[in-house]
């Protein structure tokens, strides 16, 4: 009779207790949300953010920090309108003393043309380190850098015993005979702004500008010419 009671006798179920079940689902959801969050940041270290954060319409907070816009990189302008090839290139260049200022002695010419002429003469190419064109077979005011000054090799412009005008200076040829008219005033433009560069780049003084005439030890020459402005010329010089 017990016995049969015991076999009888159900186990009763469990109640649940519906604050314990709450509590493990949200137990549940705070786990599963804080390992999300956890991959999130994770992921997030290997990657500059692309976008701005979002920020809701409705949002009335004022402990938002927002990065400032990043400016641009500045473009750099030049400092200078010295064209690139004034310029000699690096490991050759020499340590001018002087400036020698010719004229061509012809109504017309440009580098080309008294290079041929010079060849003609068995040199090795045209004389001069520098030719201004007077409009005539090349640009008026156009400074044509010859073969001698990219190389910075002797010149063949002035001739004297020790041919030192040759190996310290530099030659400058403007295009025209001076003694018939006056160079122009894109010529002299030119030849200021040029002189300008190369004196202040090799400290030249004013006492080692001079015309092909009146060098140390020159042969006697009316080059560059008797209406050539010289003094004019000099005064226009800023160093």
């Amino acid at each position: 009779m017990v016995i049969n009671k015991l076999l009888s006798f159900k186990t009763p179920k469990p109640q649940k207790n519906i604050s314990n079940l709450d509590f493990d689902i949200s137990r549940r959801f705070f786990l599963k949300s804080l390992s999300a969050c956890g991959v999130i940041l994770i992921s997030g270290c290997q990657t500059q953010p692309t976008r701005d954060p979002y920020i809701p319409k409705n949002y009335g907070g004022s402990d938002l920090i927002i990065p400032p816009p990043v400016d641009p990189i500045p473009q750099v302008e030049p400092v200078s309108d010295i064209p690139w090839n004034w310029y000699p290139p690096r490991g050759v260049e020499k340590n001018w003393t002087a400036i020698i200022v010719h004229h061509s002695a012809t109504e017309t010419g440009n580098m080309a043309l008294f290079d041929r002429e010079h060849k003609n003469k068995g040199w090795d190419g045209v004389g001069y380190d520098f030719v201004i064109g007077n409009g005539s077979d090349s640009g008026d005011g156009e400074v044509e850098v010859t073969f001698r000054w990219r190389q910075q090799i002797t010149g063949a412009h002035c001739k004297t015993p020790d041919n030192w005008a040759n190996i310290d200076g530099i030659g400058i040829c403007l295009v025209g005979n001076f003694n018939n008219r006056r160079p122009t005033q894109r010529q002299m433009d030119a030849l200021v702004k040029l002189t300008d560069f190369l004196q202040k780049r090799y400290r030249i003084p004013q006492s080692r500008i001079t015309g092909h005439g009146e060098t140390r030890g020159a042969h006697v020459t009316d080059c560059p010419g008797d209406l050539f402005p010289m003094v004019a010329f000099k005064s226009s010089l800023n160093f």
